[in-house]
């Protein structure tokens, strides 16, 4: 009896523990499930933003170049002379080069007639147009930032970088050591004589990185486009639409708004009201509002072309419904949690239901079914195919998919797939 006991104890703990690991399995898999879709939605908002940061940046360079003077100097081409006269004053180079910097930073610091903005596409009634032109009236337009960056250093040469026959060569090592050591004793020797001359060199490095043209510019447009910067704050904050095309409206207005800066995130950190988060989530529900309506388009208009190869037109059809079908499952994948953040900034998400542009893109895969199965009915018709059951497989197998992911056929592409029974049968 007593071992018939202590089985029953074995026994009993033994299933609370299989319980307890079942449980911990239970919510480590939830746990799991959630991190993967936080992992999606971060996915889809770093593409989002990717591309809105490729295009704002191509746009700032864009209104540089067009903004920069035909007789401002290239800093670039310039070759400043350090010269320095020990007994304490300085080389006529240098002084024109004091002369020619002052000449172009009255110039940049010169206030310049802004344009006058548009007003937002749908403001608030709180604020009037005619306080927008007010606002902008002490714009100063963007200044140049000098030119291009130089370019990187060349890579290395393909034979230096594919060879993996290298070894180390001790020569090279004791004569580079030589070398220093002897330009080490050259230069302990002349510190004495060159000291005045880097203290100036660094004392004018110094001055002219404090006087950057940039930097000023920055500075210039904190203080005097706080009232402007401040008006966008409000618009920002107390945007509540009801259309997603109204927030795509209002992002590309705020985009214009913002280009007219020397650098957007360099001024606005200034500002630490801004409403970075809503501004970011406005500008992904926007961009992925654009890039799933451009799918759309891209999949109802397509056409297909009866002088391309068989193989290659049944391929490319395949692409844009693999292409459609990622999208849409990513969406759904993270639709929970990205209506629930547009719900929070008052942005509209009903356009991410199966009733709205995920319903619409569906519905427009069955151009693609109706286009392929028109393509195999004329292969079966021409009687030049010496593998028709594959080919009737193939279409069938198709216009299934779509079926199954649109929810059905419409009466255009039910009369597609009767004529491919047709064909095939004859």
């Amino acid at each position: 009896m007593p071992r018939e006991d202590d089985d029953d104890f074995e026994i009993t703990l033994l299933r609370r523990q299989l319980e307890a690991s079942l449980a911990s399995n239970g919510s480590l898999a939830k746990e799991n499930e959630e991190l993967r879709q936080e992992v999606a939605r971060l996915k889809s908002q770093i593409s989002s933003l990717r591309a809105h940061n490729h295009e704002r940046k191509s746009m700032l360079w864009k209104k540089l170049q067009n903004s920069m003077d035909g007789n401002n100097i290239d800093a670039s081409q310039q070759k400043p002379s350090f010269l320095v006269d020990l007994a304490g004053q300085q080389s006529p180079a240098v002084e024109k080069r004091h002369q020619k910097q002052d000449f172009r930073e009255s110039e940049f610091t010169k206030e310049r007639p802004a344009k006058a903005p548009n007003p937002p596409p749908s403001p608030p009634a709180s604020t009037s147009p005619a306080l927008l032109n007010d606002v902008k009236e002490n714009k100063v337009s963007p200044a140049p930032l000098g030119g291009p960056p130089p370019p990187p250093p060349p890579l290395p040469s393909k034979s230096l970088v594919g060879s993996k026959a290298v070894r180390r060569v001790p020569e090279v090592m004791e004569l580079y050591r030589s070398l220093t050591r002897r330009d080490a004793n050259m230069e302990n020797k002349a510190s004495a004589t060159k000291a005045p001359a880097l203290a100036l060199t660094r004392n004018m490095i110094g001055e002219i990185e404090n006087r950057s043209t940039y930097i000023s510019a920055v500075k210039s447009e904190v203080e005097k486009q706080a009232e402007f910067i401040n008006l966008l704050i409000r618009e920002v904050e107390s945007a509540a639409h009801k259309r997603i095309s109204d927030v795509e409206a209002f992002v590309n207005w705020l985009d214009e708004q913002l280009s007219s800066l020397v650098d957007e995130r360099a001024v606005l950190k200034h500002f630490p009201q801004w409403p970075e988060r809503k501004a970011d989530t406005l500008r992904e529900a926007a961009f992925n509002y654009r890039d799933l309506r451009n799918l759309k388009s891209e999949v109802s208009s397509f056409e297909d072309n009866p002088k391309e190869p068989l193989s290659q037109a049944l391929r490319k059809m395949q692409e844009l419904q693999d292409r459609l079908e990622r999208t849409i499952n990513n969406v759904e994948r993270t639709r929970e949690s990205t209506s629930k953040r547009y719900g929070d900034f008052k942005i509209p998400w009903d356009w991410m239901l199966d009733t709205g542009l995920i319903g619409e893109m569906k519905l427009s895969s069955l151009k693609l079914a109706k286009e392929y199965m028109k393509r195999i009915t004329r292969e079966l018709q021409s009687n030049e195919s010496t593998r028709e059951e594959n080919l009737l497989l193939q279409g069938v197998r198709f216009a299934y998919r779509i079926h199954q992911f649109a929810g059905g056929f419409d009466g255009q592409t039910i009369h597609a797939f009767h004529e491919l029974k047709r064909a095939a049968l004859v």
